[in-house]
């Protein structure tokens, strides 16, 4: 089997040039189950501030979801030659989790995609059939070459800084209902040879209402090659203190590659966030960069500008946009989540 980082390929940090962000768009009323009407106004919000600087490419082989697409783009004054609709199926909307990874190369300007295992965070939500199908029929339409580890990975459980690194939990990629036959070094084999990355750094756990067992963007996330915000909870009682208090001693443990220490930017979580009595995993990291944008998740929360003006300070080269996510974190994911970004291709060889 071809081993991308043998040819040059890696995983560019998300502030990597970008053509597109991919979407699949939410057609499975039991994610929002009686809210799924609520989550409109944000979701389109979010396709209007992406289309300001890329494309937005969505997948959506519903004629109903096409239409109501199509019907909103023009309603919320988004250009419609920005927005690329794919008639692909799909189970549900984490593109994040079941989208391509897409790879470009050190030494030119070509790109591949790798088709990892999608099993719906362990078998939890099926069927997953047309998610686990995405990143195949995405590279048949771009006419892209891709390879096939044949095991469970997810984008929302690797965060990467483009420059050798990748921050993963153990919580997640060590849990047996993924890749229960892999130990911890083979699964970094497999991070290093199909992600092009040389260092695996691992945190212990995610937040609390994360279905996900742990996922990394909801957690720390890289800003530059050598700096991450982590997000930390200053109340004792609150179930996310002592297990954020744990990954922020990792971290300040941490050394890159060049034995320098990360950068370490800490972030308030917002005010827990319920509803009807089930906690929601909101959180501020779950942000997503775009060419002209980071699109940071808001909970009506007096921490929200906070959290928006460090992030601001942290892309001085980007304009920060806080969006509503209440009605989006019901579906247990906010706008990282949703979302798949498209790199350009190197440049920089």
């Amino acid at each position: 089997m071809i081993k991308p980082s043998e040819n040059g390929y890696f995983f560019p940090a998300e502030w990597h040039p970008q053509v597109a962000t991919w979407l699949s768009f939410p057609v499975n009323r039991e994610t929002w189950e009686d809210r799924f009407e609520k989550i409109w106004p944000a979701y389109f919000e979010l396709i209007r501030t992406i289309s300001l600087s890329q494309k937005v490419r969505i997948n959506a082989a519903d004629e109903n979801a096409r239409h109501l697409v199509e019907a909103r783009i023009q309603q919320a004054g988004i250009d419609p030659a920005r927005v690329e609709i794919f008639p692909f199926a799909t189970n549900d909307s984490w593109c994040r989790d079941h989208g391509p990874a897409f790879l470009v190369n050190k030494f030119n300007d070509s790109r591949m995609i790798v088709d990892w295992e999608y099993n719906a965070w362990g078998g939890k939500y099926p069927p997953f059939d047309s998610d686990n199908a995405i990143p195949q029929k995405i590279a048949g339409a771009l006419q892209l070459p891709v390879v096939s580890p044949g095991i469970v990975m997810e984008g929302g459980s690797v965060e990467f800084n483009g420059k050798g690194t990748v921050l993963t939990s153990r919580s997640c990629l060590l849990n047996k209902n993924r890749n229960p036959h892999l130990s911890q070094a083979q699964i970094e084999k497999y991070l290093c040879d199909f992600y092009g990355v040389e260092q695996v750094l691992w945190v212990e756990d995610g937040i609390a209402g994360d279905d996900t067992d742990g996922h990394i963007d909801d957690t720390v996330r890289f800003v530059n090659e050598d700096t991450v915000i982590t997000v930390v909870e200053a109340n004792k009682n609150d179930a996310n203190h002592a297990l954020l208090e744990e990954n922020l001693k990792l971290l300040k443990k941490m050394r890159l590659p060049n034995g320098k220490q990360l950068n370490i930017i800490e972030i308030q979580m917002p005010d827990p966030v319920y509803s009807e009595g089930l906690r929601l995993p909101a959180s501020y990291a779950n942000f997503l960069i775009t060419n002209g944008h980071v699109i940071v998740p808001t909970y009506r929360s007096d921490k929200d500008d906070q959290a928006l003006e460090l992030l601001q300070q942290c892309f001085s080269d980007r304009v920060v946009t806080g969006i509503d996510s209440t009605e989006i974190i019901w579906g247990l994911g906010s706008f990282h989540c949703l979302s798949q970004q498209e790199p350009q291709p190197n440049r920089e060889f």
